[in-house]
C-alpha cells in the first residue's frame, strides 16, 4: 500500500513539473521579439565580437564624405580660349566646312540567279506518248528551232485524218449545185486545220500532211528559244498531258544578282543606280549593271534587304548560285559636308568646335547625316566656309567642361558647407588660403586636406567654417558622369584646418575652398589639382 501511494505521488509530481515547464516556456516566448528570417545566417558559426570604443581610423572613415555620382547627362560647355602654345602642344588642327558633289560606295555581297523573265517552258497542247528524246541532259544548250523530242498522240492522228477527209470531201463537193454543200465541206476542212494550228503543230508538218495525204504519227517538237535546259522531265515512253512541264530553258545572257544590303544603307539607294560586280574567280574583271528593284522585305536574321541587280553576262562567266562582291554607286548630289574627325560624340550630342581665330574655340551642336568616305553630311548647325577643329576634340571638350564647371561654382550659403545653385555671387577677399594635401599630390582614395587661413594682414584666423569641394566634369566619351566630393575641415588651432576626404578617381580635379565666419564669407579660392591613380 505504501509502495502504491509513493508511486502515485511520483507520477503526479512529474506531470506537475512538465506543466510548469510548458507554462514557463510560453510566458518567456511571448516576451521575446520575433527574429527576421532574412537576418539568420545561412551557414557557418558566428563568432561574437567584443564591443569596445571605435578607433580613430574607424571614426575618420565613418565621417569621411562619400563621392556623389549624379545621373549621367550631357555636360554644359562653354567657349574655350587657348594660347597658340597650348594649341600646338595638344595638336589642334583645323578644317573647313564646304559643299561637295558626293557619290557614295556601298559594298555588299550577293548571289547570281536566273532572270525569271528569260525562262521558257516546253509543253504540248495535246496528250500523247513521247517516242524519241533528242535533248536528253540538264544544262544542255539548245538553239531556237532545234528538235527536242517526238510525240505520238491518238487525238492528233484522228484530227489529221479528219482534216484529210474534209479535204477530200471539199474536192468532191466543190462542184455541187446544191446550196450550202460546197461551203459546208470547206468549213469542215478549215475547222480541222485551225484545230491543228491551235495545237501548235509546226507549219512544216502541216505542209507535209497536205503533200503526202498521210497523217504524221510521230510529231517533232522544236525548242521555242535558245538557252540552257535547267529542268528536264521528257523521257522515252512518258505519257505527257498538256499540264506536264517537259523542259525549262533559261537564257543566261543576262542574269540577276541578289545583293544583301544592310537596312541602314537602303535609304541611299534607288532603282537605276549603277553597280559593279567582281568575282574572285576572275581577278581584275568587273561586270557592270544597275539596280532593278529594291525588294520590300527585311531578313529578320541578318537585318538586310535584298536588292535585285540586272547584270549583262557576256561569255556566261556568271553562273547561277555564284557568290559575288557588289559595289553600289549611290549619287547623293551636292551636300554640305564636314571632315569626319571634326565630329565629336558627346553623350547624346554631335559636337564640333568652331575656330573663330586667335585661339577662340566655340562648341557647336550639329545634326549629321550619313558618313560618305572621310566626310559627314551636315544637316544643320553649320554653314559653308566655317573653320572647325579636326583633332584634339576630346581634350578641348574636357577643357570646356572644366571651365563650365568652374564658372558654375557658387559660394554656399552660411553654415551649409556645400555647393550652391548656379549663379553669380560677390566674393569677399579679406583672407588668404594656403591649401595642401597629404599625400601630395592627392591620390585616388583617402586623403587628408589642410588649409592655412590668414587674414589680409597675415594674422591667423581661428573659429572659421572651412569646406573644400572637389569637382570633375563628365566625360561621356569614356562613359563617366560628373563627380564631386565635399569635405568639412576641423579647426586644429593656430589657423590650421584639417579634414579627410575620398576621391573616386585620378585625374584633374577643380577645387573650390570657402571659409566663413559669423555667417560671412571671409576667403575663397579656386584651383586645379592632379590626383594620381587610375580612372
Amino acid at each position: 500500500m505504501n509502495k502504491y501511494i509513493l508511486r502515485t505521488s511520483l507520477v503526479w509530481m512529474t506531470v506537475l513539473a512538465v506543466l510548469a515547464g510548458i507554462w514557463t516556456y510560453r510566458s518567456h516566448w511571448k516576451k521575446q521579439p520575433q527574429m527576421m528570417k532574412t537576418n539568420m545566417p545561412m551557414s557557418g558559426d558566428v563568432q561574437p565580437v567584443a564591443a569596445g570604443p571605435a578607433s580613430d581610423m574607424e571614426k575618420s572613415a565613418s565621417s569621411m564624405p562619400v563621392m556623389s555620382m549624379p545621373e549621367s547627362k550631357d555636360a554644359a560647355l562653354v567657349p574655350v580660349q587657348l594660347t597658340p602654345e597650348r594649341m600646338q602642344s595638344i595638336g589642334v588642327k583645323t578644317g573647313t566646312v564646304e559643299y561637295k558633289q558626293l557619290s557614295d560606295d556601298i559594298r555588299a555581297t550577293g548571289t547570281v540567279d536566273i532572270d525569271e523573265r528569260l525562262l521558257s517552258y516546253v509543253q504540248v497542247r495535246f496528250p500523247g506518248y513521247i517516242r524519241k528524246v533528242f535533248a536528253n541532259a540538264t544544262y544542255q544548250y539548245v538553239r531556237k528551232g532545234e528538235p527536242l523530242f517526238t510525240v505520238y498522240s491518238p487525238d492528233l492522228v484522228a484530227t489529221q485524218q479528219e482534216y484529210l477527209l474534209a479535204q477530200q470531201n471539199q474536192k468532191i463537193l466543190q462542184s455541187s449545185t446544191v446550196d450550202g454543200v460546197a461551203a459546208g465541206a470547206a468549213t469542215l476542212s478549215t475547222a480541222a486545220e485551225q484545230r491543228l494550228e491551235q495545237w501548235e503543230v509546226p507549219a512544216s508538218e502541216l505542209a507535209k500532211l497536205k503533200e503526202t495525204g498521210k497523217p504524221v504519227t510521230d510529231l517533232t517538237i522544236y525548242s521555242p528559244v535558245s538557252g540552257y535546259i535547267t529542268e528536264r522531265n521528257a523521257l522515252p515512253n512518258l505519257y505527257a498531258e498538256p499540264s506536264t512541264r517537259l523542259y525549262t530553258v533559261a537564257d543566261l545572257s543576262r542574269v540577276w544578282v541578289n545583293a544583301q544590303i544592310f537596312q541602314d544603307d537602303i535609304g541611299r539607294l534607288k532603282p537605276g543606280d549603277t553597280v559593279a560586280i567582281t568575282v574572285d574567280s576572275y581577278p581584275g574583271r568587273t561586270f557592270a549593271g544597275r539596280i532593278e528593284e529594291i525588294l520590300p522585305q527585311v531578313d529578320m536574321a541578318t537585318r538586310t534587304v535584298r536588292v535585285r541587280l540586272a547584270i549583262a553576262n557576256p561569255g556566261l562567266k556568271l553562273k547561277p548560285g555564284m557568290f559575288v562582291n557588289v559595289d553600289v554607286k549611290s549619287n547623293l548630289g551636292r551636300q554640305l559636308v564636314v571632315p569626319a574627325p571634326a565630329v565629336f560624340q558627346s553623350g547624346t550630342r554631335q559636337l564640333v568646335f568652331v575656330d573663330h581665330g586667335n585661339g577662340s574655340l566655340e562648341p557647336r551642336e550639329i545634326a549629321v547625316g550619313p558618313r560618305v568616305g572621310d566626310d559627314f553630311v551636315v544637316l544643320k548647325g553649320l554653314t559653308a566656309h566655317q573653320s572647325i577643329v579636326t583633332s584634339a576634340n576630346f581634350l578641348i571638350d574636357s577643357e570646356s567642361q572644366l571651365q563650365a564647371a568652374a564658372g558654375s561654382f557658387v559660394l554656399p550659403p552660411p553654415g551649409s558647407g556645400g555647393m550652391g545653385t548656379p549663379g553669380n555671387q560677390s566674393q569677399s577677399a579679406q583672407g588668404n588660403i594656403e591649401f595642401t594635401t597629404d599625400p601630395n599630390p592627392p591620390q585616388k582614395g583617402n586623403n587628408l586636406f589642410r588649409v592655412k587661413l590668414t587674414d589680409s594682414k597675415g594674422a591667423v584666423v581661428s573659429g572659421a567654417d572651412v569646406s573644400v569641394t572637389f569637382f570633375m566634369a563628365a566625360m561621356p566619351a569614356m562613359g563617366m558622369a560628373a563627380m564631386n566630393a565635399t569635405a568639412k575641415l576641423s579647426d586644429k588651432g593656430n589657423g590650421l584646418y584639417e579634414g579627410a576626404g575620398s576621391l573616386g578617381s585620378g585625374g584633374t580635379w577643380r577645387v573650390s575652398i570657402t571659409a566663413q565666419k559669423n555667417g560671412q564669407i571671409i576667403a575663397t579660392k579656386q584651383l586645379s589639382v592632379d590626383a594620381t591613380g587610375g580612372m
